[in-house]
């Protein structure tokens, strides 16, 4: 069961169906007013969970929602069980035997997860990004298309990595921190700030005015 029925839902929707042993038996929004069947699928508002839970036991959850905030939101307000949340991973990426995934995480294709990293629960390692060796992302964080995360970078909660953005080794980023498109980052960025350019430098911080 898919929750979100937007442009990260469809994502998610072609990668289990490459998987013969998982089909989509539907859809949770909020743009549905109550649970019903449309076109052979369940579909209705993400309240909705906590019933058909009950009801289908062998049910898993992801989360098809981009936004970091949007899926801890839903995380925390449906209260299902961790376990019920299932991580995908598509043929095409390249993840170590030692790399741990966390639950309702996609790797999404040609994408790679080196050795010894840790992907928390409802991460996004989106296409053609790389998480170097001995990585650590936190939950919800989301690594756009095409951006590099070297050795030994860590990345804390909620953190929103730009496409084709590049982090040197050993940084460390704030939680729920955005790097900008193409980025350089090579020191350490706050939480709560964005930072951009080559090298990436602080645009702005929670509570503060914009700063060039």
């Amino acid at each position: 069961m898919i929750i979100g029925q937007g442009g990260h839902s469809k994502v998610l929707y072609d990668l289990i169906t490459t998987n013969k042993e998982m089909e989509v038996v539907g859809y949770l929004d909020d743009k549905y007013h109550y649970f019903t069947r449309e076109d052979d699928l369940y579909v209705g508002p993400v309240s909705s969970a906590e019933k058909i839970t009950e009801y289908f036991e062998d049910i898993k959850y992801i989360i098809g929602i981009g936004d970091n905030h949007v899926r801890k939101k839903i995380v925390e307000k449906l209260q299902v069980p961790e376990e019920k949340f299932i991580s995908l991973i598509h043929p095409s990426a390249l993840v170590s035997p030692s790399a741990r995934i966390g639950h309702g995480s996609v790797i999404l294709p040609f994408s790679i997860v080196n050795a010894g990293s840790e992907i928390g629960n409802h991460t996004i390692v989106n296409t053609r990004s790389i998480v170097e060796h001995d990585c650590i992302l936190e939950d919800f964080v989301h690594v756009s298309p095409n951006a590099t995360v070297t050795g030994t970078v860590e990345i804390e909660e909620g953190a929103h990595i730009g496409a084709s953005a590049t982090i040197i080794p050993n940084i460390h980023i704030g939680a729920w921190s955005k790097i900008g498109a193409g980025a350089s980052v090579i020191s350490d960025v706050p939480k709560y700030s964005t930072v951009v350019g080559i090298p990436a430098k602080l645009k702005m911080k929670e509570g503060d005015k914009l700063v060039q």
